[in-house]
């Protein structure tokens, strides 16, 4: 299997500079090269016998035939796995199987994260050497924070994101399969919480909801900065202080549910053999932007990437609900399916009076809890 570790790096003063260097040349590449295909794109629909359609190695020729001077101070490899993701999230956005692609965009360089690619990287003495750039005298290996797990590597993602540098660094590793345990689970995931069959796990503890609080009160005051002094609001030292705490606390939010997820998929691939979830469409069920803050809040895509990888590590049955299946509205003793104005909305049933979080089946009487009941749906599923 192939797995990710992801380490602070501390560079010193000369590799900072180098690795800044690197960052704003992949941003510059992606964009040159997003513009090159696009314009590729354009001539090939107005004369296709001409001009053949944009691909991968035609984009990347282009670009390394018109290189500038002072690119080729830089390492090649960035331009080349930069093209590369060009052309795989081109590919992605054509799959008309994954509705949630978006188009490619220009990078700008006001991004929070920053970075670049290299399948150069390799390990020495426990410390990260990426490959050398021409014509630069000093180059040294990076050591890190954390020990580094592996002593050969795939790929190499640096990134620096609020002045702090990172790497992702892919290896293989043979993973033993999980002790069969014969059990199975589902669960329905809900904005701030995850029903299974066990109980109820919140992804939106006390403490996090504390920090977005925090998070709400330095927007209002950068919103108001920027509103009164204009661009001139960016300039001063109390609004970098501001601006500072802000991103702390998105980063502290950020590692709490990034911790609460990996414990809770951990706990269900160590106990269960096969897990069944439902297959949303996100994009699609945001229809205001409170429901949108909620659901980029609860990690809904998140939580089914994490555990889908884990069940292929350790052998485990993933099953996944297809999008039509009727899990909340269905009853789970005699299977009498919903419609029409008996239907469970967010606000509850008008018709007959219910709450949005009782499920009340008006042909068996049978009753329960919303989400109890679509987890028992989902349970059926399981082999």
């Amino acid at each position: 299997m192939i797995k990710t570790q992801v380490v602070e790096l501390r560079p010193n003063k000369t590799m900072r500079k180098q690795l800044d260097n690197l960052c704003d040349y992949r941003r510059y590449c992606w964009n040159l090269a997003l513009a090159t295909w696009q314009t590729m794109y354009d001539a090939h629909t107005l004369n296709k016998t001409d001009n053949p359609s944009p691909n991968e190695r035609r984009v990347r020729d282009e670009l390394v035939a018109n290189k500038a001077d002072w690119q080729f101070s830089l390492s090649a490899r960035c331009l080349q796995l930069t093209v590369k993701d060009l052309a795989n999230a081109w590919k992605a956005f054509f799959d008309k199987a994954q509705t949630d692609w978006s188009k490619p965009q220009f990078k700008s360089k006001k991004n929070i994260r920053q970075g670049f690619k290299t399948d150069r990287a390799k390990v020495i003495n426990g410390k990260l050497r990426l490959d050398k750039p021409k014509n630069i005298s000093s180059w040294y290996n990076i050591s890190t924070y954390e020990k580094l797990k592996m002593t050969q590597i795939k790929i190499a993602s640096i990134f620096r994101e609020r002045h702090h540098y990172y790497a992702a660094l892919s290896y293989e590793e043979d993973i033993p399969a999980k002790t069969k345990t014969g059990t199975k689970t589902a669960i329905d995931v809900n904005v701030g919480h995850f029903n299974y069959t066990e109980g109820q796990i919140s992804v939106l503890p006390t403490k996090l909801q504390k920090i977005y609080k925090r998070i709400k009160h330095y927007q209002k005051v950068l919103a108001r900065k920027r509103k009164i002094n204009g661009k001139l609001a960016t300039q001063s030292n109390n609004y970098v202080q501001v601006r500072t705490k802000l991103q702390r606390d998105y980063r502290k939010a950020a590692n709490i549910q990034n911790d609460l997820l990996q414990k809770f998929t951990t706990y269900l691939v160590n106990n269960y053999d096969q897990i069944v979830i439902e297959d949303l469409q996100v994009k699609k069920m945001m229809m205001s932007h409170v429901a949108s803050k909620g659901m980029q809040r609860s990690l809904f895509g998140k939580f089914r990437q994490v555990l889908t990888y884990k069940c292929e590590w350790y052998k485990k049955g993933l099953i996944l609900a297809d999008k039509t299946y009727p899990s909340t509205q269905r009853c789970a003793k005699c299977g009498y399916v919903k419609t029409g104005d008996e239907k469970i909305t967010l606000s509850g049933n008008k018709k007959y009076g219910t709450k949005h979080n009782e499920y009340v089946c008006y042909k068996c009487g049978y009753q329960n809890d919303r989400d109890d009941n679509a987890v028992l749906n989902l349970l059926v599923l399981a082999k």
